[in-house]
């Protein structure tokens, strides 16, 4: 294959978008069916129990967001837009709504554990050759093992709104975790501050640890 003047990063950027965007449709689907299945189908009326992309994106997470986290230079970062859920339509409001929060990291898991399982039985091909530089399917596949193996464990934080806020809630019910599920907007900025602060490095060397025994076989 020739070698093309194009950036690589860009390149691997434009590759990696798909399957960004299948592991965040994943990722609600699985809450969207799980609520069906629950007794609640107010995602199913809103038409999110689809595996359209195009109906769980999220102009700002799903768009933007990668866009500005790749211009300047760090870690795909992005989210699709949420699932609505109305949980006074689970016959269980409490254990149905843990449930449903956690199939979607959950599903992210699985997801991880598929594309692990594809890397290891398709030859390992050249998709480009640029500037001398190879990107390998398995270079592709790589990025999707972490990115979902980084959804799963992100996502169950119990930080609002993240899924795990719902989750400890559904486990430990007392009157903060009952105001922390309804912290609303205010949870964000907790979101932004844990993102700047000095555990956020912790959680990745967590994440780095974990993604690296899911990579270990195919490298």
């Amino acid at each position: 294959m020739a070698n093309l003047n194009v950036n690589p990063k860009l390149i691997l950027f434009l590759m990696f978008i798909p399957l960004f965007l299948i592991s965040i449709t994943i990722h609600e689907l699985a809450h969207a069916y799980c609520a069906f299945k629950l007794g609640d189908d107010t995602a199913k009326r809103a038409g999110r129990l689809t595996l359209n992309p195009f109906k769980h994106l999220d102009l700002i997470g799903s768009v933007l967001i990668p866009i500005a986290s790749f211009a300047s230079g760090i870690a795909l970062i992005g989210w699709a837009k949420p699932v609505p859920v109305n949980p006074q339509n689970f016959h269980n409001r409490r254990l149905s709504d843990g449930i449903v929060s956690f199939v979607g990291p959950f599903s992210n898991l699985i997801f991880a554990i598929v594309i692990l399982i594809i890397g290891l039985v398709t030859p390992d091909v050249v998709l480009f050759n640029l500037n001398e530089r190879e990107i390998l399917l398995s270079t592709i596949l790589k990025y999707g093992i972490y990115l979902n193996v980084f959804l799963f464990f992100f996502n169950l934080l119990p930080i609002p709104p993240l899924d795990g806020v719902h989750i400890l809630h559904s486990i430990f019910y007392t009157p903060f975790t009952e105001r922390l599920v309804n912290f609303g907007f205010a949870g964000s900025i907790v979101l932004i501050f844990f993102l700047y602060s000095p555990l956020w490095k912790y959680f990745n060397h967590l994440i780095n640890f974990i993604a690296g025994i899911f990579l270990e076989p195919l490298n």
